[in-house]
């Protein structure tokens, strides 16, 4: 297998406050081709499309052997970084989750999502997902855990100026346990990004949605990465269906 190493060091180093690492996610190794095409400096997956291109729902349902095949197809396939989403770690206990990442790295991984929301409902207490993200850091010293806080992601926009000061509690406490960046999927309002950015020292992750500034403003607020998440998936089957249709007349 390619040394990590130098993959790791450039991946790492294209995290910039200011000029994001822009992820077109990718879910399986002809995708990951097609972006590495268009220009992409690194590639990442993500859970939900991953899960939907092999028939499963998103939420660790799809067997975790299949995803590390999966990512080991995708590593195999492009000369970049890979960072993987692995979700909530497949595993309740730290150990668990350490054995994930154990494994993302094996098939080659730089970079990892965790998240702190359960698949089954509700969100970790911070002190126990601190817990697991240290032992994922024992795990791996090369990962760059990008530590992804769900709380705005399920919640109503209107109550997500009230969710921050929990939500920066928690990246603190993620940020303590080791972790090398904060992914605040859900948050789109510009002032809330800016005081985020503020307030987080490790590298900000946003993802891109509709609702979502533009990359420029993204980088104007103190954004050092943007993901697309499922967006790219969802339009490619879009596209798929749409040519299915109209060559069925």
């Amino acid at each position: 297998m390619t040394d990590r190493k130098p993959r790791a060091d450039a991946f790492r180093a294209l995290h910039v406050r200011g000029d994001p690492l822009l992820l077109f996610n990718a879910w399986d190794a002809g995708s990951a081709a097609a972006i590495a095409r268009a220009g992409a400096k690194a590639i990442a997956t993500g859970s939900w499309s991953v899960a939907g291109a092999h028939g499963f729902a998103d939420g660790e349902a799809m067997p975790f052997d299949l995803a590390i095949a999966n990512l080991k197809r995708i590593v195999d396939s492009v000369d970049l970084p890979v960072s993987v989403d692995l979700e909530a770690g497949y595993g309740d206990a730290p150990e668990d989750v350490a054995r994930s990442v154990a494994a993302a790295a094996a098939a080659g991984a730089i970079g990892c999502n965790l998240e702190d929301g359960i698949p089954a409902g509700g969100f970790y207490e911070t002190p126990k997902q601190a817990e697991r993200l240290a032992v994922a850091r024992d795990a791996d010293p090369l990962m760059f855990l990008n530590a992804r806080i769900d709380i705005f992601l399920r919640a109503d926009p209107a109550s997500h100026a009230g969710l921050m000061e929990g939500a920066l509690a928690r990246a603190a406490a993620y940020a303590d346990a080791g972790v090398d960046g904060i992914f605040l999927p859900g948050l789109a309002d510009e002032a809330l990004i800016a005081r985020a950015a503020k307030a987080i020292a490790l590298p900000l992750n946003i993802m891109a949605m509709p609702s979502t500034p533009a990359l420029a403003r993204l980088a104007e607020l103190g954004v050092a990465r943007v993901s697309h998440g499922p967006g790219p998936w969802r339009m490619a089957m879009d596209a798929v269906e749409h040519a299915a249709r109209a060559a069925m007349g």
